[in-house]
């Protein structure tokens, strides 16, 4: 009797999605295996993130650490080699072209495929997940109705949208307000005030696209809690670091104020040997899953209280050349950063009134802005997400939101645990929605990692 044919849909064909899909087309279960590919948009590798657009966005990772195969760590410099000659490790690429490269890395793993395996891309929006029964295969539903019944699923979903900020609600559909930077090309022209909600990547990126024309870099005020403006990259070196922090990070683990203070230590003692303090956060950011899951969850409230804008600050960093543009501008008066807090938002015939109170201080200022544009980022609360396969896997309890907004709560491998707190059988989430249970999982090399593990079990994978 010939073997069953073994169907794993994978929803989501951005980075995660495609490095799964890679790896089992290279290493397929044993049997006759059909592999879906659902992406919702034009390419597969390209997401929101790799996306071809008018602006090329740079990867804020050199070349030389973003390859999507571990064991040809060099893999993506030699792609952009065979295409910039004189490009070099650290350079920072352009993010359409690593979209490109994915492609190619996916189409290379689909002609050197076993025969025993098959991969299908369907172009769709993928709205619900159903489980027929317990231990029986799930259906997929697509927004135009088609229908897949598979043994496995496995939710790539890239990153959300940001988040609807109550505070802007009163403009929410006022023309100039932007709720999502990478919905539409943005334009500005040099005679408008422009105010970015956000001081990190996202922010960096806008400023970036809007100050590439002298001619039409508007005035652009940047804001958030804190004001702080991620650094600059330096030379990667993976050697430098040489203390022994392991012991001393796990002995303060349960700490939020000992951990804090061994972090410092950490940093210190990597400037005393030569490097410098972004060696000891590379150091304490591999250890983060092993750290955040012995923190108590009181210990975690605090930490995104108090410390997540400071650890974002100095954990995601900038390239150099977009560092420099920023301080030019500042010093050119085109661009002002702003610690403070959010008041309201008020229409103002086309334009819109912001009032906010500076950090520090009791005072309200308020400023009239022809643009204002949401940069806080992707918005991982799964509980008000607006997306139809979240809410419908929430509402029918095939997966749980993480209570403190970080993703969803996942177990060994990205099983996805349901709502009686059991890993589901035969779903999986790989993502960076997995930083509920791991903290740090937004890095190309972290998601790597976590979709070759994934895809080992599902070719091993049959009960």
């Amino acid at each position: 009797m010939p073997a069953l044919l073994r169907t794993i849909v994978i929803v989501g064909g951005g980075f995660c999605g495609t490095v799964l899909a890679a790896n089992l087309l290279r290493k397929p279960p044993p049997g006759p295996t059909r592999l879906v590919l659902i992406e919702r948009g034009g390419a597969v590798g390209r997401g929101v993130a790799y996306a071809d657009r008018g602006f090329p966005y740079l990867l804020n990772v050199p070349a030389s650490r973003m390859s999507a195969n571990s064991a040809a760590p060099n893999e993506f410099l030699e792609f952009v080699q065979r295409r910039i000659p004189n490009a070099s490790g650290e350079d920072f690429m352009p993010r359409p072209l690593y979209g490109e490269y994915l492609q190619e890395f996916l189409l290379a793993a689909q002609l050197s495929a076993p025969s025993n395996i098959r991969l299908d891309v369907l172009h769709g929006d993928a709205t619900n997940v159903r489980r027929l029964e317990r231990h029986l295969p799930l259906q997929v539903e697509l927004r135009d109705g088609r229908t897949l019944t598979a043994d496995d699923v496995v939710l790539a979903l890239g990153n959300p949208k940001p988040a609807s900020l109550a505070v802007a609600a009163p403009v929410a559909e006022h023309a100039a307000y932007v709720a999502d930077p990478w919905s539409n090309e943005l334009q500005f022209s040099r005679n408008q005030q422009v105010l970015l909600i956000g001081t990190g990547l996202t922010a960096a990126d806008v400023i970036n696209a809007a100050s590439v024309d002298p001619q039409r870099t508007p005035t652009l005020h940047a804001l958030s809690r804190h004001g702080l403006v991620p650094p600059q990259q330096t030379a990667f070196r993976p050697d430098a670091f040489k203390g022994d922090g392991n012991a001393l990070l796990l002995a303060a683990s349960t700490s939020l104020r000992g951990l804090t203070k061994s972090v410092r230590l950490l940093a210190r003692e990597a400037e005393k040997s030569g490097g410098d303090w972004r060696e000891a956060i590379t150091f304490v950011r591999n250890m983060a899953p092993t750290i955040w899951q012995r923190l108590s969850e009181h210990e975690r409230v605090r930490f995104l209280r108090h410390l997540r804008a400071q650890w974002d600050a100095h954990r995601h960093r900038l390239p150099l050349q977009l560092v420099q543009r920023m301080e030019a501008l500042r010093k050119a008066q085109r661009l002002h950063v702003h610690a403070g807090h959010l008041l309201r938002f008020t229409d103002r015939a086309g334009q819109i009134e912001v009032a906010w109170r500076p950090r520090g201080t009791a005072a309200e200022r308020t400023e009239i802005f022809d643009q204002v544009v949401n940069c806080t980022g992707p918005d991982y609360a799964v509980a008000r997400s607006t997306e139809p396969l979240w809410r419908s896997l929430v509402q029918c309890g095939l997966c749980v939101p993480d209570p403190l907004g970080l993703g969803l709560r996942t177990g060994p491998r990205g099983a996805v645990l349901d709502a009686d707190g059991w890993p589901g059988p035969h779903l999986f989430y790989v993502g960076p929605m997995l930083r509920a249970d791991l903290w740090e999982a937004t890095a190309a090399s972290e998601l790597r990692g976590h979709a070759e593990r994934l895809a080992m079990l599902l070719a091993t994978e049959r009960a």
